[in-house]
């Protein structure tokens, strides 16, 4: 494994962790964390390494501003609270640009698979959706979600308009006990730019395959959105539904890539190896 950093939005740092094969011939896979989430969390190091034992270059990577470093630390408050979409995005377009240009480790990369669990899944279809068929999405040869919204917005109107007042909204962290906050700027940027935040209608502009996956017994993102997504792209028969799996795939953070997986951690590793394997 070898770690790295790269310049992201708002010249904060985009961190992550690469892993080599040790036969170079597939795809660069992007593993992008959710919410509250970053590179080490759960089941990320482990379906990084999993892809890297199957022949393709695994990159995982914390947002720049996600707010977390390396390791299972506390969050930096400040570049938490200043998170958007719009910067997420910065960040995704920025790291295949770096990949294309062989700055990260395992080489120049001509196929990427751009794969995201959760609120990362959806940051996916929005680089996809807003920039179909520019430069900046050259090599990208899919897109995978995992566990995705199908939409960048479900706050009620109660806590819209406290944000907007208020420049804040507490969101704790259970893993660290920290009280974070999401700052007016992630709202105010969705209601300046509908259309650019318009999750199912730019997922349906995405000019490369989008691969569906999505655990029944999700308990943080409703399986239904799953289906949204796959209608929105045109690939409502090929939605993969685990059984059994919940949001994290039935999987502790933090996990150690060492321990056994769990049974639809495993399947989840299957299809990821598969997907990344098509030609």
């Amino acid at each position: 494994m070898s770690d790295w950093s790269i310049s992201g939005s708002s010249g904060r740092s985009i961190i992550g962790t690469t892993h080599e094969p040790r036969d170079h011939g597939g795809r660069h896979v992007l593993l992008a964390h959710g919410f509250k989430g970053y590179k080490d969390y759960g089941f990320i190091p482990w379906l990084a390494e999993t892809i890297a034992q199957a022949g393709h270059v695994a990159h995982r990577f914390n947002f720049s501003h996600g707010g977390m470093s390396h390791g299972h630390g506390s969050f930096d408050e400040a570049a938490f609270q200043e998170d958007t979409w719009n910067r997420q995005v910065e960040d995704i377009l920025s790291l295949l640009a770096s990949l294309r240009e062989g700055v990260l480790p395992g080489g120049k990369a001509s196929s990427i698979l751009l794969a995201g669990h959760s609120r990362g899944g959806a940051t996916c279809l929005l680089a996809g959706g807003r920039h179909a068929c520019e430069e900046v999405l050259d090599g990208l040869c899919g897109i995978v979600t995992l566990a995705a919204p199908s939409a960048c917005l479900h706050m009620s109107e109660e806590d819209q308009e406290r944000l907007l007042v208020d420049g804040r909204l507490p969101s704790p962290s259970s893993r660290t006990e920290q009280v974070l906050h999401i700052g007016a700027s992630w709202l105010s940027e969705q209601l300046d730019d509908p259309e650019g935040h318009d999750l199912l209608s730019l997922a349906g502009r995405i000019p490369v395959p989008v691969h569906v996956i999505h655990g029944m017994l999700d308990d943080a993102v409703p399986v239904e959105d799953a289906g949204e997504i796959a209608d929105a792209t045109g690939r409502a028969d090929e939605a993969i539904l685990i059984e059994g799996s919940n949001h994290v795939f039935n999987t502790t953070n933090p996990f150690s890539p060492e321990q056994s997986p769990s049974p639809v951690l495993r399947e989840l590793g299957d299809v990821m190896i598969g997907i990344a394997g098509r030609r």
